[in-house]
């Protein structure tokens, strides 16, 4: 993929569907899949003013990629909001290996924000499976309001999350 024109490959282990996980703050639960966030920060697989919802496979992985970026003296209060995807939807994949060599670095490459930004752009698929920075041998997956089939997505409601506190021993 490093080198390739789209960097991507279809990825058939959704086949079956599955769920998904993203967690939010409290008071953003109700945007928790709209992009918006993104849109407007940008984030390490798209620029500012390309929307994209980033999730995780589990729920741990998503509460790690959140604690990575959390300041104990400011834990917002937090849901955990999980999303079905149906079976057949179409989505591709990244592979680690693939990608730049400091590809975990912070701030993240610019490459990657090419790669995620391209994709959602070309419109090939709702889902884009990525890995994580955080354990790279598991992956999160983007997701991109604008596509068509963004709709067939269910979300659920959003449900209480905390982090255990020895989490900041």
């Amino acid at each position: 993929m490093a080198g390739s024109s789209t960097a991507s490959i279809a990825d058939p282990s959704l086949d079956s569907g599955g769920t998904i996980w993203r967690i939010t703050s409290r008071r953003h639960a109700g945007h928790a899949y709209d992009g918006e966030g993104a849109r407007l920060w940008g984030g390490r697989w798209n620029r500012p003013g390309v929307p994209i919802v980033y999730c995780s496979l589990t729920l741990s992985l998503a509460a790690l990629e959140y604690f990575v970026h959390l300041e104990p003296d400011l834990a917002p209060s937090l849901v955990a909001v999980a999303a079905d995807l149906p079976a057949g939807l179409a989505a591709e994949s990244l592979v680690w290996r693939s990608l730049p060599a400091h590809w975990r670095s912070y701030p993240a490459p610019e490459r990657l924000q090419k790669l995620g930004t391209g994709w959602v752009r070309s419109g090939r698929s709702a889902v884009l499976l990525v890995p994580s920075s955080v354990i790279p041998h598991e992956r999160n997956v983007l997701l991109n309001p604008a596509h068509p089939d963004f709709s067939k997505i269910k979300l659920h409601k959003a449900e209480p999350f905390s982090f255990d506190p020895r989490m900041w021993k």
